[in-house]
């Protein structure tokens, strides 16, 4: 019996196949795919195992020459499939005696579509056939090299080129190929075009190998992908290795000449979904400023809102604003006469503060354009849609209400507690269940009361204080009254303000009070004769110290972040971050809740009215200085009339903005759950303008400079009362 592989249209080698005999017992028959250029084998190709038949479908007697040349396997009985293994061998066990046919179900390159690759034989009882199945295939490799901006390729193999690594074989070219892919090992990359390419840049000197296989598809399937490619994906295949190799030498070194450009960039970070949190606090915070304040007075009660100015967001909320203004001007009260356009301002100053400060609703304080160049500016990859990842990658869902991932902390604490939902008629009723208010879990007003501390040493309530006294004809305690031209007539609007803010300080807060907490959120407190003998029952005295630890980081951190040959460390940023937000975290009880947005309220007003027109005629301001808000030059011209400090309330107003928004994001952010630095980096880089600008506000206000190298840990840690005073007294003594 011949074993040879034949195909259709081949001469035939024997003019019969005889079966002459049937022994008892099973044998069994083992195949072998090989590449007859190379001798390697073929690994997972699927043999398919037929037992003869003759063309009437009886059993299998006799063969002719023309049986051979048009052999089908359609002719004869399919009985299982097979793949080869490593070694390129598959074989079938126990088979009754008789002919059976391997056919080799792939596609052949070098053959046309309808040509069989096939062997066959008599299988014996305990007998092991062996045949062997060899493909033309011949694979070669070879390589080109491209220099860098050269098109043209080229055989040498030097650093900096890109090798290209061709494998061509027998009938590559052809149809059949369509169907054979090539799968390239390590880092080589598929090559642009037609051919079975892959590239690699040569990086090093030395010996460099391409090894991969070429993948023969199944004759009825097909590939998954681009043909000839690197990395075609042809499920089932028949995998022969290819591999060449080539050395490559040093580039020769060229002269150069002229003038050669190097550029260095900062270190690259990566977003956060807490950069939504800090750009809501950024905005918002920046919405509560004065200004923002003023316009919302002039659109409520002069301008029609269609001449409104600002964010588009702070737009869309005026109709919020108009609404809680209506509906609190009903409920606001005062026992006194005549005092109405002060009960209003009071009213749509509520109404301001109470929308403004509860930020995590719609529409929330995005602005996209604004927001996104802001991160540009800081080196910060933006986060896309601010808005969609502040709801579905940073807030947390606990219960069905969606909250910080901070206050999700807070909240799994209590699990007992339940949260009380109010009713849309009833708000104010809610409070008065037990429970979890939800309105302050899921929508907290972003407020810090070091704002108005800030504004308290900056003398602003000081100077209301004495405006008041001079309404009231009380008499400076100084040798002169610097206010004794003081006359505000009846006809002017503010005359009747200042009547009704003078007949409502019984329902303001007092000094103390704001001093006590001053002193329970921050460790610090005011210095004067109506605080003293203060009897604090919890004090934040490690506050001020860790605070400004962090500040001091910060500079080192932004001097390593500028320098482009260094990474900075943000670690110990992290490690502040933590100490700082644990501290401010133990403040945040008793009068927490409602102290700073009342003061908050109670100095906006300060501030309108202060920056009234009528005020103009009796305090000699500067003119040509651009204070920012027009408030401030009224309390600097006071200032000097009084013979308070002569530290501009420039500096007081920076320390409360900026020194608001830092401790904001530091007090809602999640970090006692950070390990990784990103996040702290992060931080740095957002909050870097109103870091330094703290930090200089500081140091005109006070005299500590944070931003030196040699730390003065005594004199950081001393209560910026402390030091103000200090420095009046130098003052005073400078001026005898």
């Amino acid at each position: 019996m011949s074993t040879r592989k034949m195909a259709r249209g081949a001469p035939a080698a024997v003019t019969a196949v005889t079966v002459v005999a049937v022994v008892e017992g099973s044998g069994a028959i083992e195949v072998r795919v090989m590449d007859e250029v190379t001798g390697r084998p073929l690994v997972g190709a699927t043999l398919r195992l037929f037992r003869a038949r003759d063309l009437d479908a009886g059993v299998f007697r006799s063969w002719t020459v023309d049986d051979w040349n048009n052999w089908r396997p359609e002719d004869h009985e399919a009985l299982i499939d097979e793949r080869t293994g490593p070694e390129g061998i598959v074989t079938f066990e126990g088979l009754e005696p008789d002919v059976y046919f391997a056919l080799y179900d792939h596609v052949t390159p070098a053959d046309g579509p309808n040509v069989y690759r096939y062997v066959g034989g008599l299988v014996g009882a305990e007998q092991v056939l062996k045949l062997a199945i060899r493909l033309p295939i011949g694979p070669q490799v070879t390589f080109d090299f491209e220099s860098p901006g050269a098109a043209q390729r080229t055989k040498d193999a030097i650093v900096g080129n890109h090798a290209i690594a061709t494998v061509t074989f027998q009938g590559s070219g052809s149809a059949v190929s369509d169907r054979v892919g090539l799968e390239a090992d390590g880092t080589w990359q598929p090559e642009s075009g037609g051919a079975y390419a892959a590239g690699l840049l040569i990086r090093k000197p030395g010996r460099y190998q391409f090894t991969g296989r070429l993948v023969f598809a199944r004759r009825a399937g097909l590939i998954t992908g681009t043909p000839h490619r690197v990395g075609a994906n042809i499920p089932n295949g028949a995998m022969l290795a290819v591999n060449g190799e080539f050395n490559a030498e040093e580039r020769p070194a060229q002269p150069i000449s002229g003038n050669i450009g190097v550029s260095l960039s900062r270190t690259e970070t990566e977003a956060t979904p807490d950069l939504a949190l800090w750009t809501l606090i950024r905005n918002s915070t920046e919405a509560l400023g004065f200004n923002n304040y003023m316009d919302f007075l002039d659109q409520l009660f002069c301008v029609p809102p269609a001449d409104a100015a600002g964010a588009p967001f702070e737009r869309s909320r005026f109709g919020k604003k108009a609404s809680v203004f209506q509906s609190l001007k009903t409920r606001r009260a005062l026992p006194f006469t005549d005092s109405e356009a002060y009960r209003v301002l009071k009213a749509a100053t509520e109404a301001f503060v109470m929308v403004n400060c509860g930020v995590f609703r719609e529409p929330y304080a995005f602005d996209p354009v604004n927001d996104n160049a802001y991160l540009d500016r800081r080196d910060i990859p933006s986060a896309g849609n601010l808005r969609d990842t502040l709801i579905e990658d940073y807030l947390e869902s606990v219960g069905g209400t969606e909250m910080l991932p901070y206050l999700a902390v807070i909240r799994r604490k209590l699990p007992d507690v339940p949260i009380i939902v109010p009713s849309t008629t009833h708000c104010e009723e809610a409070e008065l269940c037990f429970g979890i208010i939800q309105d302050r879990l899921s929508n907290p007003c972003l407020i810090e009361l070091i704002w108005s501390y800030w504004q308290e040493e900056g003398m602003l309530v000081q100077t209301m204080n004495v405006i008041t006294q001079r309404f009231q004809n009380l008499r400076s305690p100084l040798a002169t009254d610097p206010l004794a031209n003081t006359e505000i007539d009846m006809l002017r609007p503010l005359n009747n303000l200042l009547w009704g803010y003078t007949q409502d300080e019984q329902h303001r807060l007092t000094v103390v009070r704001r001093n006590y907490e001053y002193d329970h959120h921050y460790g610090i407190r005011l210095d004067g004769k109506a605080v003293r003998n203060m009897r604090p029952a919890d004090s934040r005295s490690k506050f001020l110290e860790a605070f400004h630890h962090l500040l001091r980081l910060l500079t080192s951190f932004y001097r390593q972040d500028d320098d482009t040959t260094v990474k900075a460390d943000a670690f110990p940023i992290l490690n502040a971050l933590k100490e700082v937000h644990l501290i401010l975290s133990q403040g945040a009880h008793n009068q927490y809740g409602d102290l700073p947005s009342t003061a908050r309220i109670e100095m906006l007003m300060q501030q309108w009215l202060l920056a009234r027109p009528e005020f103009r005629e009796f305090l000699p301001t500067r003119v040509m200085v651009a204070y920012p808000e027009p408030w401030m030059d009224r309390v600097d011209a006071m200032k000097k009339l009084q013979m308070w400090s002569d530290t501009s309330v420039m500096h007081f107003r920076n320390l409360a903005i900026f020194g608001e928004q830092l401790l904001l994001s530091i007090r809602f952010g999640h970090w006692s759950d950070v390990y990784e630095a990103t996040q702290a980096f992060n931080w740095a880089r957002f909050w870097r303008p109103q870091a330094q600008g703290y930090i200089h506000a500081y140091r005109a206000a006070t005299g500590v400079d944070l931003s030196i190298d040699a730390a003065n840990p005594a004199e950081e840690a001393t209560l910026p009362s402390v030091l103000l005073r200090q420095r009046l007294a130098q003052q005073q003594r400078t001026a005898v």
